[in-house]
């Protein structure tokens, strides 16, 4: 089933500063997010808000948050490298950050498939992706106001 793909203004940033062979790896994935839906992402996160929410590893350290609002319509929350050494640019401290957590959960995580098992849906939670467009919608602004303030 064709999924419709959007980007938030954060994970645009991030696709638009990643080099080439970093952007080849992400464009593959979009062609297969685009055609496969959540069979395209490895994984499902764990714990509380972010457990609805879906992880692809791309090149190296490079990952892709991904999140759902209908079963063919997949949102980007965020691209960037899982460096647990330095939260300023870990994606998942990144993730953690935009969705107001304060830091990860500490119970086993486990990764279970984006895909339902029986279902083979993803995990939709449409208030949920909104809630996380809407919260990087507001830091891609705030820090536009920043930068116009230099």
């Amino acid at each position: 089933m064709p999924t419709s793909v959007l980007l938030t203004p954060t994970a645009q940033r991030q696709i638009d500063a990643l080099r080439k062979p970093d952007r080849a790896s992400y464009d593959q994935f979009l062609s297969e997010l685009r055609s496969q839906g959540c069979k395209a992402l490895k994984y499902r996160l764990a714990g509380p808000v972010v457990e609805h929410l879906c992880v692809k590893h791309l090149r190296g350290l490079l990952r892709v948050v991904v999140g759902f609002t209908a079963k063919d319509k997949a949102v980007v929350l965020l691209v960037g490298p899982h460096k647990d050494d330095d939260p300023n640019i870990d994606v998942y401290a990144g993730l953690y950050r935009l969705a107001g957590l304060e830091a990860p959960p500490k119970e086993n995580r486990s990764k279970p498939p984006c895909c339902g098992e029986e279902t083979s849906l993803p995990p939709i939670d449409q208030d949920l992706v909104e809630d996380l467009v809407t919260r990087s919608l507001c830091l891609a602004k705030s820090g536009h106001r920043r930068a116009r303030r230099r």
